[in-house]
């Protein structure tokens, strides 16, 4: 085993040729099917991925756990990735997926494929099921989601699900389909970005406004002290006040599609986003692709707090609009339905928090750990490994265990970003909402 750092391209290389052997696989197996890998559809983004770590754990033999790589050529010597050869990029991957390495061996075959099948969003078939196989599956999410937000695995994903659609076997014809995936837009930090930053822009930089077909609804003009810096919305504000006393014309309009308004809604609140966490601006610099993700979670979770009505069954959004979850076109239910299941688990959490907080205070005690909201959040913003030092150990010196309930959080959220910025509406302005961030710094 060399004790010589790898290159990040050597290390990505190996893991795409797992991924689509991974995907093969799955494909075979019949736990992912051609339509699902033509379209990538879902949360495939994160299955992908997370699959190819599942039977990269089946296939270690070494302890500390670590990953073989496939050999370059028949004369090469056999390798394994470690963590004294891996890339600073990818250490963290490394140690959070060795955690799971033994739970995913110690399991039984029939669970093992279980865990699979729940891995691609499928019931497990034991009866009754392992509570364990669902903690395993948030870990592998957990590390694929961080993969999944890497420009270098969104440019070479789509050839991976063509390979896989292309490959032998399986219920499909080779070259029958083909992969539709397309990568999000680059993210490039605008030239003169530096030479005019501020820490927010000026209500006269807001993004370009939306589709001209909001300025069919007839909607009264707009304080512009209840406008987000980024948006025409009022989502995010403050003003509970103001924004109960705004008009609720309906939205939907053959004009003006649902997911329009929940975008502009999404929009909106990354102002109030970036404000409310300038480190969120510092990473725009650092890593601005995986920086654009973070900030929709981000506004994901100010919408939840802020915008969605008291019954918990729609959001209020731009220009004091409602929109309730019937009112959403069937193709968008899922996601309207995950906005507002996370809006619940969101505040369910914070009440946990507070009660927590409260019953230490009585007693006198400083909480045990970290409010869970407050740990989800800088999961969203430093990465599931955040917590991990040099040595693999939390900063306290016990073992980080991935199987919280903030993990399976934050997993949820990740993955309801992932999956609206893969709308094409979403598409339709991402350049131009990333023009916007990539100035402030």
């Amino acid at each position: 085993m060399s004790n010589e750092q790898l290159s990040e391209r050597h290390v990505q290389d190996a893991f795409h040729s797992y991924l689509k052997s991974s995907l093969t696989q799955a494909k075979i197996e019949r736990l992912l099917d051609a339509d699902v890998l033509s379209s990538a559809e879902g949360d495939l983004m994160i299955t992908g991925p997370a699959l190819c770590l599942y039977f990269a754990a089946l296939r270690c033999t070494t302890n500390p756990p670590s990953v073989p790589l496939p050999r370059s050529n028949k004369s090469s010597q056999p390798m394994d990735l470690s963590p004294t050869n891996c890339p600073p990029a990818f250490l963290s991957f490394l140690r959070l997926w060795a955690n799971t390495v033994h739970p995913i061996q110690s399991l039984p075959p029939e669970q093992q494929h279980d865990l699979a099948r729940v891995i691609c969003g499928l019931e497990p078939l034991s009866q009754p099921s392992n509570p364990a196989i669902n903690g395993i599956a948030a870990d592998l999410r957990a590390v694929a989601i961080e993969i999944s937000q890497r420009r270098s695995f969104q440019d070479r994903y789509a050839s991976d699900l063509q390979a896989a659609l292309d490959s032998g076997g399986g219920p499909s014809s080779p070259g029958v389909k083909k992969a539709s995936f397309v990568p999000p837009p680059l993210y490039d930090p605008s030239p003169s970005s530096s030479a005019n930053s501020s820490p927010l822009p000026s209500p006269n930089s807001q993004l370009p406004p939306p589709s001209p077909q909001y300025a069919n609804h007839n909607l009264p003009p707009q304080n512009p002290s209840n406008l987000s810096p980024y948006g025409p919305g009022t989502a995010g504000s403050s003003s509970s006040s103001t924004r109960d006393s705004s008009p609720s014309p309906t939205i939907l309009t053959a004009e003006s599609p649902a997911i329009e308004f929940i975008r502009e809604t999404l929009y909106a609140s990354l102002g109030d986003v970036l404000e409310t966490y300038p480190s969120l601006q510092r990473l725009l610099k650092a890593d601005p692709t995986r920086a654009y993700f973070a900030a929709v979670a981000f506004a994901i979770l100010h919408v939840c707090a802020t915008s969605i009505t008291p019954d918990g069954v729609g959001v209020r959004g731009i220009l004091g609009t409602t929109l309730t979850a019937g009112e959403v076109p069937l193709e968008l239910r899922p996601f309207m339905s995950e906005l507002l299941s996370v809006a619940k688990q969101a505040k369910e959490i914070e009440v946990e928090d507070d009660e927590i907080a409260m019953k230490c205070a009585v007693e006198g005690r400083e909480p045990p750990d970290a409010p869970r909201m407050e740990r989800a959040r800088t999961m969203l913003l430093e990465g599931v490994g955040y917590q991990f030092s040099q040595n693999g150990h939390d900063d306290d010196g016990r073992r980080r265990s991935l199987e919280g309930r903030a993990v399976a959080f934050v997993n949820r959220v990740n993955a309801l970003a992932l999956g609206m910025t893969r709308l094409s509406t979403f598409r339709e302005r991402q350049d131009d909402v990333f023009k916007v961030l990539s100035g402030i710094s």
